[in-house]
C-alpha cells in the first residue's frame, strides 16, 4: 500500500530519483560484506580488546567476546529478516521502525543510525591513514612528517570514496566486494604461514580463559559489536536491488553469521599470537604488522595494505548506507530538502554525500592533529558507533512485532523474539553504559546527548509540524509504470 494508505499503486515513488532494480545479489551483499570490513575489524577489532584499552583493564578473553557479540547479532538479523522481505525500504532500520513504533520513534532510531555510520566511517578512515603510513614504515620509506602525511592519505581515501559513492552504487558495491576479497585473502595467507612456522611454540589453552570482570566483558562485546555493525546495510538498497525482498534478507542473515565465524578464528589466532608478545606491539595501534614486521617487513607491508583496502571499503558502504538515510529524511522534510535531491546523470544521493564526507573526514582529521594516539582514537570512534547501532537494533528489533501485526502476520514468535532481542541489546547496552561511566568516560553521555536531542527534535516536529513527522518512513513504492504496458494486469 502506498504511503498515503490509499492505494496500492503509485505513479511516482516517494524515492524517485534512484537507480530502481538494477543490482543482483552479490552488490546488495557487497555492501553488508563491505560494511562490516572483515579484514579489516579481524585485525583491527580484537587488538583494541585484547589490552583492554576501552576499558583499563586487562582485557578479556576474545572467544567469549566475540562469540557472545555474534550470537546477538544473529538474533538482530533474525528479527530484521521478516521486516526485509516486505518492505523495500531506503533508510533501512529507520523506515521500519516508522512502520513498527511510530514516527517518533522512527526519529530516534534514524539518527542513532546515522551517528553509528558515521563514527564506523570516521574510524575507518582513521584505520586506512594510520595503516598506509605503517605500509610506507614498513617499506623502509618513513615519512617526513607522519602526522601530515596521515592527514593527506585521509584526505584521499575520502576523495576517492566520495568519488566512487557518486559514480553509482553498483561501481562502489563491486570495489568493495574487490577489495574485501582480497584484503581476506592477504590475512589468511599470512596467518596461516605464521602459525605453520610458530605453532610448536604456542599455548592455547589461553584461549578460553576469562578474567571473571563482567564490566571489561560487557564493553569488550560492545567493542567486539562494532565488527558486526553495518551487516543490516542492505536495508538501504531496497529502491536499488533487482529482488529486494529475496537479495536483501539473504544478505543480512548470512553476513553475521560468516563474519562471526571468520571473527572467532581470527580472534583465536591473536589471543595465542598476542599473548607472549612484548607491550610494545600488544599496545601498539598496529598489532598484528608489527608482529610480522619482527620477522618480515615484506609481509607486513603486505598486511597493511590488505588491512587499509578493508577499512577503505567500511568507509564507503557506511557512508553509501548513511547517505540513504539522510536522503530519505531529506525527502521527507525531516532534513534539509536539498539533501532529497539525486544526480541527474548517475541517479545516486549525492547531495548527502557531498554533506557528510566533510563531516566524516574531519574527525579524524583532528583526532591526528590533535597528538591523540590512533589506536585510542579507534577504540573510542568504534565504541561510540556500536552504541549508536545497538540504539537503532533495540528500537527495530522491538518494532518487528508491531510491524507484522500492522500488516495482519504476527505470530507468537515474533513477539518472543522481538522482546529477547531487545532486552539482550538493552541489556549489553546497560552494562557497558555502567562500566563506562564508572571509569569516568564520556562516551555514554555523549550517545545520550544524541538520543535526548532526537526525542526532542521529535517532539518540535509533532508539535509544529505534523505533516512533515506523519510522511516519516517512505520506502519504494510500486508504480504504474512497473505493471504490464504502465497499467493494471488484467
Amino acid at each position: 500500500m502506498s504511503a498515503r494508505g490509499d492505494r496500492f499503486i503509485t505513479p511516482r515513488s516517494p524515492v524517485e530519483g534512484l537507480r530502481r532494480r538494477k543490482l543482483s545479489f552479490l552488490p546488495v551483499f557487497a555492501q553488508s560484506v563491505a560494511n562490516v570490513a572483515p579484514a579489516g575489524a579481524m585485525t583491527v577489532i580484537p587488538a583494541l580488546i585484547f589490552p583492554g584499552l576501552v576499558f583499563g583493564s586487562g582485557g578479556t578473553g576474545l572467544l567469549l567476546t566475540f562469540g557472545v557479540a555474534m550470537a546477538v547479532m544473529v538474533l538482530v538479523a533474525f528479527c530484521l529478516r521478516p521486516m526485509a522481505k516486505r518492505m523495500a525500504a531506503v533508510s533501512g532500520l529507520y523506515s521500519y521502525t516508522a512502520k513498527g513504533l511510530g514516527q517518533r520513534t522512527a526519529i530516534t532510531a534514524g539518527w542513532s543510525a546515522i551517528f553509528g555510520y558515521g563514527l564506523v566511517a570516521m574510524a575507518s578512515l582513521l584505520a586506512v591513514g594510520t595503516y598506509v603510513v605503517e605500509l610506507f614504515i614498513n617499506l623502509g620509506i618513513p615519512a617526513a612528517d607522519p602526522k601530515a602525511f596521515t592527514v593527506l592519505v585521509i584526505v584521499a581515501a575520502a576523495g576517492a570514496a566520495c568519488f566512487l559513492m557518486i559514480r553509482g552504487i553498483q561501481l562502489s558495491a563491486w570495489s568493495t566486494l574487490l577489495m574485501e576479497t582480497i584484503s581476506i585473502g592477504i590475512l589468511a595467507v599470512l596467518m596461516i604461514v605464521y602459525f605453520a612456522v610458530n605453532g610448536p611454540t604456542l599455548d592455547f589453552t589461553s584461549v578460553f580463559a576469562w578474567n571473571g570482570h563482567l564490566d571489561s566483558l560487557s564493553i569488550g562485546i560492545v567493542v567486539a559489536v562494532s565488527a558486526f555493525v553495518g551487516f543490516e546495510s542492505p536495508t538501504t538498497l531496497g529502491g536499488e536491488a533487482q529482488k529486494p525482498f529475496v537479495s536483501v534478507p539473504r544478505a543480512i542473515t548470512w553476513t553475521p553469521i560468516l563474519a562471526g565465524v571468520l571473527y572467532l578464528l581470527a580472534a583465536t589466532a591473536q589471543d595465542v599470537a598476542l599473548r607472549d608478545a612484548p607491550a610494545g606491539i600488544t599496545t601498539s595501534s598496529t598489532p598484528l604488522s608489527d608482529l610480522f614486521s619482527q620477522t618480515s617487513p615484506a609481509f607486513a607491508a603486505l598486511l597493511d595494505l590488505g588491512i587499509a583496502a578493508s577499512w577503505f571499503a567500511c568507509a564507503i558502504a557506511s557512508v553509501n548506507a548513511l547517505a540513504r538515510i539522510f536522503f530519505c529524511m531529506g525527502r521527507e522534510g525531516v532534513a534539509p530538502r536539498a539533501v532529497g535531491r539525486t544526480h541527474p546523470a548517475f541517479r545516486t544521493p549525492s547531495t548527502a554525500i557531498l554533506a557528510v564526507m566533510p563531516v566524516v573526514a574531519i574527525v579524524p582529521i583532528a583526532i591526528i592533529l590533535s597528538g591523540s594516539s590512533p589506536e585510542q582514537g579507534l577504540a573510542n570512534l568504534f565504541t561510540l558507533g556500536a552504541y549508536g547501532y545497538l540504539g537503532s537494533y533495540v528500537l527495530a528489533s522491538a518494532s518487528m512485532p508491531f510491524f507484522l501485526r500492522r500488516i495482519g502476520e504476527t505470530t507468537y514468535a515474533s513477539w518472543i523474539l522481538g522482546a529477547a532481542t531487545s532486552l539482550v541489546l538493552g541489556a549489553v547496552l546497560w552494562m557497558a553504559a555502567a562500566a563506562s561511566i564508572g571509569t569516568g568516560n564520556l562516551q555514554t553521555l555523549i550517545y545520550g546527548g544524541v538520543l535526548l536531542a532526537s526525542v526532542i527534535y521529535a517532539m518540535y516536529l509533532h508539535r509544529r509540524l505534523p505533516l512533515r513527522l506523519a510522511s516519516v518512513g517512505i520506502y519504494d513504492e510500486t508504480r504504474q509504470s512497473d505493471l504490464f504496458h504502465g497499467g493494471p494486469a488484467t
